[in-house]
């Protein structure tokens, strides 16, 4: 009876004094991503921003080239409406396999949330 007393005034406490306000929110994005097989492309929309500043991307993104003389998919800020095609054709993006992570970013406490990921293939 006491130690239900003790949890009990414990709850309260914490609610009342606002001790469980100091958990973090996650970060929140819509992404629609998409590899298309046969063509070997990757197709990635920023569709809403939810409380997010920007998406960036993880995982086998660090392989893949965006343009033949441009950055990785991992170095890639997107926004709403922001829209990329990565394709096997891009300088040494042939044979890169894996998954490629969206993740959504508050950038005012460095908060990160993986919202979308999808498995690529991009070898012949």
């Amino acid at each position: 009876m006491v130690a239900i007393t003790v949890i009990l005034a414990a709850v309260i406490a914490a609610f009342v004094l606002d001790l469980g306000g100091s958990v973090g929110q996650e970060a929140q994005a819509g992404v629609s991503m998409e590899f298309d097989e046969s063509q070997k492309n990757l197709s990635i929309q920023v569709t809403s921003m939810g409380n997010a500043d920007y998406v960036t991307f993880g995982g086998a993104a660090s392989d893949l080239n965006v343009s033949d003389s441009g950055p990785t998919l991992d170095e890639e800020i997107m926004t709403v409406g922001n829209s990329i095609t990565v394709s096997n054709t891009t300088e040494n993006n042939d044979g890169v396999s894996g998954t490629v992570t969206a993740i959504a970013v508050i950038e005012s406490d460095d908060t990160r949330t993986v919202v979308g990921s999808v498995e690529i293939d991009m070898t012949d």
